[in-house]
């Protein structure tokens, strides 16, 4: 592979249009990167750390949750102020740490749950427009703004209703920008739906009703079937697993499988679709993998099989594949690898934490970061290596980006550039 980009680096406009190809393939547009995979090539991230290999730090205002993104060299990412609500929204040149902009936007604050801030969802990115979403009860907000920091849009979806706050997160599709809006019934009976608005205009295209029972932070992914139109799939603990056609918002088909909150965001393997559920207390928490629809000869969702094992079962954080596995990290800390078609367990162990943002696998490797401020590092592999143990040295719910070779680790106020060209010329 790299012989064969050596030399076609050597044929001069050839080279240069590889490079842009590789450069787009790179970017990190959206909560847990392409399609919410959390899947990324990168070489040159280390398994282990000091912070004399950072590339650069930095203080981010206020606290938050939202991961990083990344479109070229310019990183996105939000923050709050914890007393008032008030909304940050930063631009950072990806390779110095320098702050090209903040805008802030006010709010108002509300009921959160303990482990949840006023910004804990992450935008997505374009080419040209940055997308931001943040709720409270009188309005969910979905804003437009240029790579320069200008306002191209802003739109009020209506009021939001849970005990919980804010969280699940846009992703871009086609000319679209689309955003599950699964509310709670605590207080009042929240309006639940799915929406797309048109990525230019902020235009309503589509808007689908859902049950309103508890509130949901599940961010939908893409499903390819083997024949057939691509496939929206959105997770929520009122409607199961629900695929809807992205040019009309029309429910394809829906499974119902949970009796409890999702917070976990769909995973695509094949076609296998993961979910999970979940309660804080940690109580009954299971992961369901669905063999979703193929347009040949299967033509309904089947449930391949469950994972019933609480401790074992991801409430909050997602999944991660590779090749045929598909591992599981719980917020107790227990890690499984997993046969992906047929959820034989390869090995199941307790790498110890609390964890409540998602696993990222780079390469070989798995990366989590651990409520209380560890990167744990685990083999992707079929038997079980614990690498490494990092401190971060403050908590974090947040899950990192890999964009351009370089891993971005957010914590509570803090903001990290890890590995890449930049570590190797040190």
């Amino acid at each position: 592979m790299k012989a064969t980009i050596a030399r076609r680096c050597a044929l001069g406009l050839a080279a240069i249009a590889l490079t842009a190809n590789l450069a787009a393939g790179q970017e990190w547009t959206r909560f847990r990167g392409p399609n919410g995979s959390g899947e990324s090539d990168a070489t040159a991230i280390p398994t282990n750390w000091t912070d004399a290999d950072y590339n650069w730090k930095i203080d981010l205002p206020g606290e938050g949750q939202a991961a990083p993104i990344l479109w070229g060299d310019k990183l996105f990412i939000t923050g709050s102020d914890p007393k008032t609500a008030e909304q940050h929204v930063l631009c950072i040149d990806a390779k110095t740490g320098e702050q090209l902009w903040q805008k802030d936007y006010p709010s108002a604050t509300h009921t959160l749950h303990k482990l949840n801030t006023f910004a804990s969802s992450t935008p997505t990115v374009d080419a040209n427009t940055l997308y931001v979403a943040w709720a409270e009860p009188s309005a969910i907000t979905l804003l437009a703004l240029s790579h320069a920091g200008e306002e191209k849009w802003r739109k009020n979806l209506g009021p939001f209703v849970s005990q919980h706050g804010f969280g699940t997160s846009p992703i871009l599709y086609e000319d679209l920008v689309v955003l599950g809006n699964d509310q709670g019934d605590e207080q009042a009976n929240g309006e639940s739906f799915l929406v797309a608005l048109d990525r230019k205009t902020g235009e309503q295209r589509w808007r689908t009703p859902r049950k309103t029972r508890e509130v949901a932070y599940s961010t939908p992914c893409v499903y390819k079937p083997a024949a057939g139109p691509p496939e929206l799939v959105f997770n929520s603990g009122a409607e199961g697993i629900t695929s809807v056609d992205p040019k009309t918002g029309k429910v394809n088909w829906q499974i119902d499988l949970f009796d409890k909150r999702s917070c976990s965001s769909p995973l695509v393997v094949g076609d296998v679709i993961f979910g999970s559920c979940g309660s804080g207390a940690g109580g009954g928490n299971y992961v369901v993998a669905v063999r979703a629809p193929n347009g040949k000869d299967r033509t309904a969702p089947e449930i391949a099989y469950k994972m019933t094992r609480a401790a074992y079962a991801p409430y909050v954080p997602g999944f991660v594949a590779k090749g045929d596995l598909v591992f599981l990290w719980s917020d107790k800390g227990f890690v499984s690898c997993l046969n992906a078609a047929t959820g034989k367990a390869l090995w199941q162990e307790r790498v110890g934490g609390t964890y409540y943002g998602s696993p990222i696998r780079v390469g070989d490797y798995i990366y989590c970061q651990e409520a209380s401020g560890d990167m744990v590092v685990v083999a992707a592999d079929t038997k079980y290596n614990l690498v490494a143990r990092n401190k971060l040295g403050e908590p974090s719910n947040s899950t990192p980006a890999v964009a351009g070779g370089v891993m971005y680790l957010r914590t509570l106020s803090h903001l990290m550039s890890l590995g890449g060209k930049q570590a190797a010329a040190k």
